[in-house]
């Protein structure tokens, strides 16, 4: 007579070894979820962004005082609010694409005002190019259009807004230099006609 009679205790064993793997897997999901989440909202606070003085000390030094920083309703746009896609799979590759700029800090890339000024009209150039190619996402997340009273506009600013519509111009084609120094060079709508006349 053979002895092939399975051990009962068995598929009790393997059973809340699939459990205990289970419940293992989902706290460590919900840790990394939750890690993930708290990561991403740490890196989007002022402070964060201004904790390097390359920031601090230019970018936002120029951006103290603007009507994003100050103004009659109090409502302030913060670096994120501006820089940052809200969306969450562009706001991942927006968040990933930011960690170069710690290679560009730990090496020093635009450690002094002298190097920053130099490269000032390409780190313009980088975020209006973004701005252009996503329609100007981070304003619209603020500047609703359908929402602008066209009553509390001046006869200027709706012609303006009319006619950049119609050309099918975005926010950063007209509204730049608002939060930080105009750099030298083309402005967006230039820099748009030249890479299409190439």
């Amino acid at each position: 007579m053979s002895n092939n009679i399975e051990d009962p205790a068995k598929p009790r064993r393997n059973w809340k070894l699939i459990l205990g793997f289970g419940v293992v897997s989902v706290l460590v999901g919900a840790v990394l979820v939750i890690g993930g989440a708290a990561g991403l909202a740490w890196t989007s606070t002022e402070e964060f962004c201004i904790g390097c003085h390359e920031m601090r000390d230019n970018v936002y030094a120029e951006y103290k005082g603007t009507i994003h920083d100050t103004n009659r309703s109090g409502v302030r746009a913060v670096c994120t609010d501006c820089h940052v896609p809200r969306e969450p799979l562009p706001l991942i590759r927006a968040k990933m694409g930011a960690t170069l700029e710690l290679w560009g800090h730990l090496t020093g890339h635009i450690d002094t005002k002298e190097k920053f000024e130099a490269k000032r009209s390409d780190l313009a150039h980088n975020v209006w190019r973004r701005m252009q190619k996503s329609d100007s996402r981070e304003c619209r997340n603020c500047h609703k259009s359908e929402k602008m009273s066209n009553e509390l506009q001046s006869e200027k600013a709706r012609a303006r807004h009319a006619k950049g519509k119609a050309e099918g111009l975005t926010c950063i084609d007209c509204h730049f230099g608002i939060a930080h120094k105009e750099p030298d060079g083309p402005g967006p709508q230039e820099m748009k006609a030249a890479a299409k006349s190439q």
